[in-house]
């Protein structure tokens, strides 16, 4: 979950050779000797490799059959500068405890993919002076872990800066002609209409750079979603903005296109199940689409009984599940069948005294004190409401009493 966690020419390619770029080849320092192929790239599921309890990869890769993951956050240094760090405090160039994780992917067959951005913190596109020095930062990330994939997670508060999201798209084409066969995903905020304003400005600076990565993808929670019919229904408005902002059919904006969900209980309170999931997969390998993908495998396990469902985690999904149901999604839509499991554990029953008030309705209008269901959770108003979602803010009409 982002919030508990939680770019492009001739000129910019010289510049970059001057700042002693190198292009992506096979046999690099770090071990990396051939690519997987695009589609495990494209189903690689974030995970935080220093931060949120991180759990080992090799366990992972043994229970599901999942051969690919997405590192995050590369970002630029809290003290400032314009070079690549994990997360603003440990600095690419002298990192060793990233390198073995990549290492111990690719020991067992797999590989990595590595996402810049992120919600939070900030971005090397805000700090570098333009578009070349951008990928000459991002080019010191490719070649330390000998690179084949790598992510733009483009949000909040970035993609607010026009200056910043030129640089990031600017680097990102440069990326892409300097390192032959590199898979470079898009990543950006999802509303129901597909994507918001800034998403949609992201996209027109792309078509105005002749920029086209492997996929954009958006990510559908946090918005006031609620399971996945409103997820697909995102997908499909999202499908449509490709195809008038780039002129594509349908058929070519869905090889574009990318889902990036949040296992289980997002930030603002929405739930997102297994269920959820397969509908959403079904919906991306029947329309052909480029890439299926979560955050985050650090919370693709069950919570403890206390807190199961009632808060988000960086470290649980705060649903009933085994440990790494969500990723074997990814492992379907790389096209590899996941081993068999125990079934998904039966949700605790609700003790006594918290079952679920009457339902809360759009057209309804509640008064300081009215309760309502929604999400499985009980609400309680402040004040004078109707049409207003139950979610959980300091600042709005809905206190959030918890699981029911």
């Amino acid at each position: 979950m982002r919030r508990l966690r939680a770019c492009l020419g001739a000129a910019a390619a010289v510049g970059l050779a001057a700042a002693g770029t190198t292009a992506l080849v096979a046999g690099s320092a770090s071990g990396a000797t051939s690519a997987l192929g695009n589609r495990w790239y494209a189903a690689a599921p974030y995970l935080m490799p220093l931060d949120n309890d991180p759990p080992d990869p090799a366990a992972i890769m043994d229970a599901t059959g999942l051969k690919a993951f997405q590192l995050a956050f590369v970002l630029a240094p809290n003290g400032g500068g314009c070079s690549p760090t994990w997360g603003g405090t440990v600095a690419v160039s002298s990192d060793t405890a990233v390198q073995s994780v990549v290492n111990t992917i690719r020991a067992k067959g797999g590989d990595v993919s590595v996402s810049i951005g992120g919600y939070g913190g900030t971005k090397l596109g805000q700090v570098c002076s333009d578009a070349a020095a951008t990928a000459a930062a991002y080019q010191q990330v490719i070649t330390k872990y000998g690179l084949h994939a790598i992510d733009f997670d483009l949000e909040e508060p970035e993609y607010e800066n026009t200056a910043a999201i030129k640089n990031e798209i600017g680097a990102a084409k440069i990326l892409q002609q300097n390192n032959p066969g590199l898979y470079v995903s898009v990543t950006t905020a999802g509303t129901a209409d597909g994507t918001g304003w800034f998403g949609k400005q992201m996209l027109l600076e792309a078509k105005s750079q002749g920029f086209t990565p492997n996929n954009f993808s958006i990510m559908p929670f946090d918005g006031g979603f609620n399971g996945a019919a409103s997820q697909t229904g995102a997908l499909t408005n999202f499908n449509q903005i490709l195809q008038s902002t780039f002129g594509w059919d349908q058929a070519t904006a869905y090889a574009h296109e990318g889902f990036s969900g949040m296992n289980g209980r997002s930030d603002t309170g929405e739930f997102f199940t297994q269920t959820d999931f397969q509908t959403v997969l079904d919906y991306a390998t029947s329309h052909n689409m480029d890439r299926f993908t979560f955050w985050s495998l650090n919370r693709d396990r069950q919570c403890t009984p206390a807190d199961n469902g009632g808060r988000t985690s960086g470290t649980c999904s705060s649903v009933a599940q085994n440990s790494w149901d969500f990723a074997k999604y990814s492992v379907k839509f790389a096209g590899a069948t996941p081993p068999s499991s125990t079934p998904t554990p039966t949700p605790t029953p609700t003790p006594p005294g918290t079952g679920c008030k009457p339902a809360w309705s759009s057209t309804a209008v509640y008064t300081a004190g009215n309760e309502v269901s929604y999400n499985n959770h009980n609400w309680k108003a402040k004040w004078w409401t109707q049409n207003e979602t139950p979610v959980a803010s300091d600042w709005g009409v809905w206190q959030d009493e918890g699981a029911c």
